[in-house]
């Protein structure tokens, strides 16, 4: 067992199926969190409280928060745009909260239809309620910094800019802050930059997690920049499902199962079985058929004489 590890957050079950053009059944979602969940993905973002108007998709946010949470072990996380879905997450059970908040206010008001000032009272707001629950009862709450390292609609944005907002969630009340790729722009030298600059301004304790896309095949090299940079959560998708629906041209998230191999390969644990978690995929063909899914290992395999750090 190596002496380093870190946490794959699996996010298919949110970010991916929100970009479908169908709905997975209920059912096929149960599976699918259970099967990962038994492979050892110990944090899965399930859904989200969003409109059901805006993303039938996620309709049945609350039946599936409260089915994985008879799982044992697993840490419930779902994303929140408002006071109303922090509410809707509390009452669920969900163990973890994710507001966004994108740092290009174009993409903002496009996709939670919020500006920044908006946002920032909505996080308030929810953290004086957090503040109000019973210790044990708490949701860890996370503000993501969304379309970090640029946007489709506005291009790229200014570094103090990011920073300011990052300071302002962290004094609005979030226990901490994670950096989204939303659009795919981020290079392994941005990565970089933009970690370093964020956490001289909140602390390396409250930057922990990244949220990378693979849009133009820079995700896995972005997620290794992070780990180098002590990043020790990362947000992945099996078999690369996902998107923004409100940043165009922005696709595909990293493929949890090779993002899994490379940790594993560098010796570096994961905690996931790598057969069991390539045996999910068949249930998320199955819920969602008309879908492309992506990924090389799966299609590859493993290598003769591969040996995980979890052997």
């Amino acid at each position: 067992m190596s002496d380093s590890a870190v946490l794959i957050s699996e996010v298919g079950p949110r970010d991916g199926l929100q970009n479908c053009a169908a709905a997975m059944p209920l059912a096929f979602k149960k599976r699918w969190i259970e099967a990962e969940a038994k492979a050892g993905v110990t944090e899965i973002e399930v859904g989200s409280f969003v409109s059901r108007r805006l993303l039938p998709q996620m309709a049945d946010t609350g039946q599936v928060v409260e089915f994985a949470r008879t799982i044992p072990g697993l840490v419930v996380a779902v994303l929140v745009p408002n006071m109303r879905g922090a509410e809707a997450a509390v009452a669920a059970g969900a163990h973890k909260i994710t507001l966004p908040l994108s740092v290009s206010e174009t993409h903002s008001l496009r996709n939670i239809r919020r500006t920044h000032d908006q946002v920032i009272d909505e996080a308030r707001a929810i953290a004086e309620f957090l503040s109000g629950l019973p210790e044990g009862e708490r949701p860890h709450f996370e503000g993501s910094l969304s379309t970090a390292f640029g946007c489709t609609l506005e291009g790229p944005i200014e570094e103090d800019s990011i920073l300011r907002l990052a300071e302002r969630l962290v004094e609005a009340g979030c226990d901490e802050v994670g950096l989204s790729d939303t659009t795919g722009y981020a290079d392994p030298a941005s990565v970089k930059k933009l970690i370093r600059a964020v956490r001289g301004v909140v602390g390396a304790d409250k930057l922990q997690g990244v949220h990378l896309h693979n849009t133009r095949g820079l995700g896995l090299a972005n997620a290794l920049a992070a780990y180098e940079e002590g990043i020790t959560t990362f947000d992945s998708s099996l078999g690369g499902l996902g998107g923004c629906p409100t940043a165009p041209g922005a696709s595909g998230n990293i493929v949890t199962e090779d993002l899994v191999f490379m940790f594993e390969s560098m010796g570096v644990s994961t905690g996931i079985d790598l057969e069991k978690l390539m045996a999910c995929r068949e249930i998320v063909a199955a819920g969602v058929p008309d879908e492309d899914l992506y990924g090389f290992l799966p299609r590859a395999g493993l290598p003769l004489g591969f040996v995980s750090s979890q052997t």
